[in-house]
């Protein structure tokens, strides 16, 4: 099912600030892979493809993998009550 708009901007967030904190860690998405249950293609597909979307599951396990809280990952501005 495509994402709607609202979701995509969202994500856009997300996945640059996946990508800024994987790079401050010195990490490649292959490096971030190896330490964490996400396979190199899924965190390829997660930075990249603005229709990728994910699971709590696959937050937490970046996470892990990144030595950062959860909340790090998304923790910028967007407006969650906005329709």
């Amino acid at each position: 099912m495509p994402l709607k708009p609202k979701d995509k901007k969202r994500l856009q967030k997300f996945r640059a600030n996946l990508a800024r904190i994987r790079k401050e860690k010195g990490l490649s998405q292959r490096g971030l892979s190896y330490l964490c249950d996400v396979t190199h293609a899924k965190i390829s597909h997660l930075e990249n493809d603005e229709n990728s979307s994910l699971t709590l599951q696959t937050l937490f396990e970046l996470a892990k993998g990144l030595g950062v809280h959860p909340k790090e990952l998304i923790d910028y501005d967007f407006d969650f009550i906005k329709k």
